[in-house]
């Protein structure tokens, strides 16, 4: 594929950026700068009230983290997205709810920059309201479960230039934030942008 026929959506750090792309269209998402973790919502474009669901895909694959060659479902069981290609050492977290304002307000930070109203304002941007703001797949997110079933997130493993690449298994919306957490190690404790490269399915 060449770049002419792709479209290259930047989503600046600590922000969110959203748009449709049609059934069998291809979506990369690249970390620009590495060790930055994106929240990745994908709605069913024809019914806002269906979407990617993290909890029913790991209730159908029988496993914490997303693998190349799987699917993922909407709540109804059905594939919405492929997961197609990885260049990353992964992880990509299907635990954790979107970062918002009253976890960093439990810091003392006061007006941060949040993925919930990040998801909130681009949605509206492209007319998308729905019901809920579902949980979503943390790209890239380094949170690995302790045998004792502590959650630790470390720094993001992905490197400049790292990608994942899915296939839209419908038409859907795409969502797309680049995590706010500047606090922690998340995001090697500086948040950076990534890109969503959008073209046909290989």
């Amino acid at each position: 594929m060449t770049a002419s026929e792709q479209t290259v959506v930047t989503v600046p750090a600590q922000s969110g950026r959203a748009t449709r792309i049609p059934e069998g269209a291809s979506l990369t998402i690249v970390d620009v700068e590495g060790q930055q973790v994106g929240d990745l919502w994908i709605i069913d474009a024809a019914d806002d009230t269906r979407w990617l669901s993290t909890a029913h895909t790991r209730d159908r694959v029988e496993r914490l983290f997303p693998r190349v060659g799987e699917q993922f479902i909407d709540q109804r069981s059905q594939p919405i997205l492929e997961f197609l290609e990885d260049t990353s050492p992964g992880n990509h977290d299907m635990l954790y709810a979107p970062c918002d304002r009253w976890l960093y307000e439990g810091e003392g930070l006061y007006e941060h920059p949040n993925c919930l109203d990040n998801f909130t304002t681009a949605a509206a941007s492209i007319g998308l309201n729905p019901p809920v703001v579902p949980d979503p797949l943390n790209i890239f997110q380094n949170s690995n479960p302790e045998p004792d079933g502590t959650l630790v997130v470390g720094t993001a493993k992905s490197r400049p230039g790292d990608r994942v690449t899915f296939r839209a298994l419908r038409g859907v919306f795409v969502v797309l934030t680049a995590c706010s957490v500047d606090y922690w190690p998340t995001n090697g404790m500086r948040c950076t942008p990534l890109e969503m490269h959008i073209g046909r399915a290989r």
